[in-house]
């Protein structure tokens, strides 16, 4: 068993190896090649949240995991990750490994204990930890157990097809189980997001700036952070007090680091994922 927001180890025996390279400021990983030019291949341990609710896994016994296929600067993918969706279509490369310990704190008893509101912020991928715990809120609630705090969501991802869990947020979020706002917006807008009322365009830290009176950071090259037409900036105003809020923020350093320092201006507990 396990608490929503914890991870759990996973490990791949035969991935393509990468090396770190620091040019001035800038990190970027390159191949790591043998004597004779190819590509090394090695085990590589890599920690995951759990997206999966707790109920979920005892019901079906399973664990998921919200991963996408990384790539770097230069076009060299994720060592992780490449071996994961390498022959993924053929299902010839379906074995992986794990270590049989689920951990971490990153818990609503852990991290949001006595708040009455917690504003959770993902970006990309680390919306993981949130959507396990909403899906186990939404069960509990539906049960009858619903939790005495407001939960509020931001998530932002590139495109409307990379925001996982979209429709089933929207679900939860229009059960009326509980007190809880779900705020999707997207960097790179179509023409098709522009024109969904459910979808916000901008970084969820440039949208939490506007929530507190704060310009967008790097606004030269941001998209302009504009709210969904049905949870518009004043709904936001007056559902985030500063005083009562946890901030719990998974996913892009940079945009944690940016949200913490809106939580010291504003006075909001801060609390991230870190491994």
């Amino acid at each position: 068993s396990y608490e929503a927001g914890q991870y759990i180890a996973l490990r791949r025996d035969d991935c393509l190896l990468t090396r770190k390279v620091k040019d001035g400021d800038q990190i970027r990983y390159v191949p790591d090649l043998d004597a004779e030019g190819k590509q090394k291949r090695g085990p590589v341990t890599h920690s995951y949240s759990i997206s999966s609710a707790p109920f979920e896994t005892a019901v079906e016994n399973y664990l998921e995991f919200y991963v996408v296929l990384e790539q770097g600067q230069d076009g060299v993918l994720g060592r992780f990750t490449e071996s994961l969706f390498r022959g993924i279509e053929s299902q010839q490369n379906d074995r992986l490994a794990y270590v049989e310990r689920i951990v971490g704190d990153f818990t609503l008893a852990k991290r949001a204990a006595d708040f009455e509101h917690v504003l959770m912020v993902g970006t990309g991928t680390g919306l993981a930890p949130f959507v396990s715990m909403l899906k186990q809120l939404h069960r509990d609630a539906s049960s009858g157990k619903a939790p005495p705090a407001r939960y509020t969501l931001f998530h932002a991802n590139r495109t409307h097809e990379e925001l996982a869990y979209h429709q089933e947020l929207l679900d939860i979020e229009a059960s009326n189980t509980f007190d809880f706002v779900y705020v999707p917006s997207v960097s790179r807008p179509s023409t098709r997001d522009l024109a969904d009322p459910q979808v916000g365009t901008g970084r969820a830290s440039n949208l939490l700036r506007q929530v507190f009176g704060f310009p967008s950071k790097e606004p030269s090259v941001a998209t302009a952070p504009t709210f969904p037409r049905n949870r518009p900036l004043e709904l936001l105003q007056k559902r985030v007090d500063p005083a009562p809020t946890v901030v719990l923020t998974c996913g892009n350093p940079a945009a944690m680091a940016d949200i913490g320092w809106l939580a010291a201006q504003t006075g909001m507990r801060f609390e991230k994922e870190d491994w």
